[in-house]
This record gives structure tokens, sequence and C-alpha cells, in this order.
């Protein structure tokens, strides 16, 4: 049985009282029908509508939910290098919230696709592969390119082909990428998002933890909580109305899938995207300060930043020192998205100082 019985993490307890009503009922929702994209032939998606894809839709995954742990290691060089990586469009139905299933487009099986990590002066070898077994056609433009784009110009792939590009990073910063196939906000609408890091030169400062998070927003025929394998409502994307939002891609993906652990004392870093395809982040972890955002190039961060606005086809850098034990949220501090999934935690463990926060929740009745 594909359905999770997804629990808030830490329910008890009384910092998630007031969402976990809301955690609980989220459900998803799926794409209209495409017409297959006949080899070698790519042929644009038909447009999206709300026709309703059959209740009983096996799933290929349980989930897409990116673990936000799964960061590939800091680079530390001073050397520009050639670096190849290599992407694959996926279309899997799985599960956005508990009792919904969707039909999702990815990078990589996952919402969002890898983490990219590059050197500014790196040259890339980027080859997108669509599986065989994909129905769209579909491509890549990366924010972090300089060329008409974004290579999306020079990767649209049909089912079961690839195609390569090659480009250099010229600017260091966290940048989105995305499908930008046409129409390209229905690809992005459908999970087809990531984001790539181009590290100065020697790297960013060095931190304890690093984690990936990025949020979006899903248009389903159904309403919020609908259960059942639900239709991707274009009406609600022009009106800009969605149902859901996530992080990493599941309603439950940073609570009860994969919350953030840390420890007291530790620096952690957040590299946070904004896949979209219409709605802004208002990011903030509750009960914390980003010691430092990075919005641009790191040689320009704000230091003691409370809530930032990220915006779609966006990404930024969030420093922060834990300095207290106990349970934080991640949160879109447009509050009310809380109650239709953006929400997260992070969990950190060690010992209390009351000279930073008293009495200690974790003895207080």
């Amino acid at each position: 049985m594909w359905r999770k019985n997804v629990q808030c993490a830490g329910r008890p307890r009384r910092i998630l009282g007031w969402l976990c009503t809301g955690l609980l009922l989220a459900g998803c929702a799926a794409p209209a029908s495409v017409t297959p994209v006949p080899l070698p032939t790519l042929a644009a998606s038909p447009a999206p509508g709300t026709a309703t894809a059959a209740p009983d839709v096996p799933l290929d995954a349980p989930n897409v939910a990116k673990d936000p742990a799964d960061v590939p290691p800091p680079l530390n060089r001073t050397t520009p290098s050639t670096v190849n990586v290599t992407l694959t469009a996926e279309e899997v139905t799985a599960e956005l919230a508990d009792g919904t299933s969707y039909d999702f487009w990815t990078f990589d099986g996952t919402v969002p696709g890898p983490l990219l990590r590059v050197m500014e002066g790196d040259t890339v070898n980027l080859t997108l592969v669509n599986a065989t077994d994909s129905v769209m056609g579909h491509n890549i433009d990366l924010h972090a390119v300089t060329g008409p784009g974004g290579g999306a110009e020079v990767t649209s792939v049909a089912p079961g082909q690839s195609k390569t590009l090659t480009f250099k990073a010229l600017q260091a910063g966290a940048y989105i990428y995305h499908c930008a196939f046409p129409p390209p906000m229905h690809h992005i609408a459908q999970g087809m998002y990531g984001v790539i890091v181009v590290e100065p030169p020697g790297g960013l400062p060095p931190v304890d933890r690093e984690f990936y998070v990025v949020q979006g927003e899903w248009y389903t025929a159904g309403a919020f909580g609908a259960p059942g394998h639900q239709a991707f409502d274009n009406t609600k994307a022009l009106a800009e109305a969605p149902e859901y939002f996530t992080f990493n891609g599941n309603t439950a993906a940073l609570t009860s899938l994969h919350p953030l652990e840390a420890k007291v004392g530790e620096k952690i870093r957040v590299f946070f995207g904004v896949g979209g395809p219409n709605v802004a982040s208002n990011f903030h972890i509750i009960g914390e300060i980003f010691d430092r955002v990075y919005t641009g190039s790191p040689d320009t961060y704000v230091a003691n930043e409370e809530t930032v606005i990220i915006p779609p086809g966006s990404a930024a850098i969030f420093d922060l020192t834990l300095e207290e034990p106990g349970q934080y949220l991640l949160v879109d501090h447009a509050l009310f998205r809380v109650n239709k999934g953006a929400a997260g935690l992070l969990n950190v463990t060690g010992e209390h100082d009351p000279t930073i926060y008293a009495p200690d929740p974790a003895a207080t009745p």
C-alpha cells in the first residue's frame, strides 16, 4: 500500500500543535494527460487541463521527496577544472501528500533535482538524458549559464535521447535550474527544478552541516485534502491559486520523512531555492536568526536577517549558528501556507543554556 501514515514529527510537542492538522490533511494532484512525443520529433506539451486521471493509478515511487541532507561535499578547490554532470528527466507517479498522488516530472526522480556543485571558472559538460519511458520532451535551463535560454536552446530531448551542453561557470552564487520545454511553466509546475551552486575559488566559509531545501507550489483539480489521483489545474495556475505548498516535493518531506538534524554549537548552511512556478517564499526559521544570507555574490552577504523573500526561479544561501536545543520550524512566513504544507523541522540536540533562553522548554510541563 503506497499511502503512508504521515505523522507530524514530535506531534505531542506544543510547538507543532498549531500546524499538525493542516499537514495531515495534505493531498496531491496530477498533471493533465499528455500526448506522447514521437521520436525524434520534439513537440510542445499539450495545454494543461483539468481532466482527472484514474483513481487507481499505480505509483512508480512512494514519494519524490529529496532528503535535505543529500548534499555533495564542498569543493575547496582554487583551480578551475572540467566537471561532467549527467541528469535524467524522469516522469513518475508518486505521493504528494498522505492519500493523494500526482504525476511528477523530475530530474533524477526527486523534487528538487540533485544539488549541483561547481567552482567559478569551471567548464561544465552537462548531459541531459530523457528516460525511455517518458511521455514528454524535456530540456534544462540553468540560471548559472550565460547563453541563449540558459542551455534550454540546445538540450531539448525526446524520450530515449540525450544531449550535452558545455558552459563556463562565470559567477559565484546559488542559482535555480529548471525545465523550459514548451510550455515551461507546465514543466516547472510538475516539479522539474533544482539548484546549482557555483563556489568561489577556495570555497564558501566552512560550516558543520549543509542542507538543501526547495519550495514549490502545486495546482490540483481537487481541493486541498482531496484524496486520490488528482490532475493539474491550469485555471488555478493562471490565477496563481495553489492548493499545496511543499518543501522538497511532499507535504511531509521535512517533517516525518526527512527532518533536519543538528547539534548545539554547530554552524549550519541551508541552500534554499524556490522552483515556483509562480509564488515567492518568505523563508524563516522560527526561533533563529540567520548569521549570513547570500542572495547573490558570497562577497555581498547580508548579516542578521530574520525573514527573506526568495522569488520564484531564484536561490539563496543561509548560514546560522545553533545556540539552543529544541525543535525549530522552517516555514514560509506567509503563514497560511503552513496549513497547505510549507513546513519543516530542524531538530537540535545538546545542552540547554539558561543565559540564552529560560526556562528550559524541555523541562517545562
